[in-house]
């Protein structure tokens, strides 16, 4: 009897066994484009989690990325050394790209791959944003970061002197070259041939060694949040210079319209966004106050209109600010990107300076011109009636007002006489009779 037993418990382990074996293996898909900041950090740890719910075989990151923060990456990279699901990162698709921070994150990857056509490397600190810095503080950044990317490099067994090369004399590695130097294990030209290819593969991760098994497998692909996308699409360098552009304009065109403050709240919260996409890249203060100083020759222009002189010197700072916004004279790490704004974008916003300035020049010199429409002021040269005799001082009735008024003409005027408004002083109206030839 106890023999049947335990023959009966062996056919039903073997059996669930087999059931759970057919079932296919989940395998987590998510992609990382543009700058690496705090919202790719959440949206990995995110991930992690999530695949430790789906019980997941692995998770493959698509990367395409220029670098980005430093704490970012580094929580990025403590994120995937530390995760209990094999983490895959794929340099993809072609022509996809993994510079400075992205050099760090897929060195720390359990299985590193990329797409044929792509390129791995660049994270000398002393190259970014083409600025220079104090030798001993060079020296210091470049060490430390060559200390990490060494460490990484020796955890996960890849090539420790190439890896620190490309942190001090930013090399650079193509896909096939990056295979051949112990780089990277796999070159994958799309998703399911990657998978292929990791089939049987053993990795090491903190709960000891895994085995792919991935017969048939499910992908399932986890984006990004609605918030996560806006945050991190904000941080591209033209749409950041963009929103800080359209801030400064948005305000100035406030001071030009005083008490609508639909223009100066639009601008307050583009501004916002700007200054949060500058976290999360290499900025140079000098570009910002240029851009600032951009608003206030605009609003000097408003107040002190001419031939729109100041709107020149507007659009001439933009051009300057934009161009030096993102080229930090020391950049902080290596692992922030080497980005600049297009120039066909700083000539279109400093167009918008120049003409915005332009424009409130013009309106401002045509309102001076223009004959005053409220006040005392406007009555000259209306017609109204003598409500009394006007001898010289009486009464008269102008656009349904009854106003005093002084008789400065040679021809009498009587009450109910038409009149016309010729002047004033003070409060008193000076009139002469309608149709009276003034002297000479």
């Amino acid at each position: 009897m106890g023999h049947f037993r335990w023959s009966a418990i062996a056919i039903v382990c073997l059996f669930a066994a087999v059931v759970l074996r057919a079932q296919p293996a989940t395998v987590v898909a998510i992609s990382i484009e543009g700058v690496i900041n705090p919202m790719t950090s959440s949206y990995l740890d995110r991930t992690i989690q999530e695949a430790q719910e789906l019980n997941a075989e692995c998770i493959v990151l698509r990367l395409d990325t220029p670098g980005g923060l430093d704490r970012s990456m580094r929580r990025m990279i403590e994120a995937i050394l530390n995760s209990p699901i094999p983490v895959v990162v794929y340099v993809a698709p072609s022509g996809a790209r993994a510079a400075s921070a992205g050099v760090f994150i897929t060195l720390a990857a359990h299985v590193a791959a990329m797409a044929p056509g792509t390129q791995l490397g660049a994270a000398h600190p002393v190259s970014i944003g083409g600025g220079g810095m104090d030798s001993v503080m060079a020296e210091k950044v470049t060490n430390d970061a060559a200390a990490t990317v060494r460490a990484i490099a020796q955890a996960r067994k890849r090539n420790v002197r190439w890896a620190e090369d490309a942190v001090r004399y930013s090399v650079s590695l193509t896909d096939r070259e990056a295979l051949d130097s112990n780089v990277i294990e796999i070159i994958a030209s799309d998703l399911h041939e990657l998978l292929g290819q990791l089939r049987g593969r053993t990795v090491t991760t903190v709960q000891g060694e895994h085995t792919f098994v991935l017969d048939n497998p499910r992908i399932e692909e986890i984006e990004m949040t609605v918030v996560e996308k806006f945050l991190h699409t904000i941080t591209d360098p033209n749409i950041a210079a963009l929103f800080l552009s359209l801030g400064f304009l948005a305000i100035v065109i406030e001071f030009y319209t005083p008490g609508s403050f639909g223009p100066g709240i639009v601008g307050t919260i583009l501004l916002i966004f700007g200054f949060m996409a500058t976290e999360s890249l290499p900025i140079n203060w000098a570009g910002i106050l240029l851009l600032l100083l951009a608003a206030i020759l605009l609003v000097v222009e408003l107040y002190t209109p001419g031939i729109g002189v100041f709107a020149i010197g507007s659009g001439l700072a933009f051009v300057i600010g934009a161009l030096i916004l993102f080229s930090p004279p020391a950049p902080p790490s290596p692992s922030m990107p080497d980005v600049r704004v297009s120039s066909w974008l700083v000539a279109l916003i400093a167009a918008l300076f120049v003409g915005v300035g332009t424009f409130v020049a013009r309106v401002a010199v045509q309102v001076q011109r223009r004959r005053p429409r409220s006040g005392i002021e406007q009555l000259i040269g209306a017609e109204g009636v003598a409500t009394s005799p006007l001898s010289p001082l009486g009464t008269v009735l102008v656009r349904s007002e009854r106003w005093s008024a002084e008789n400065v003409g040679i021809e009498p005027v009587a009450a109910g006489d038409r009149i016309v408004v010729v002047g004033y002083d003070g409060a008193i109206l000076r009139v002469r009779r309608a149709g009276e030839i003034p002297p000479s």
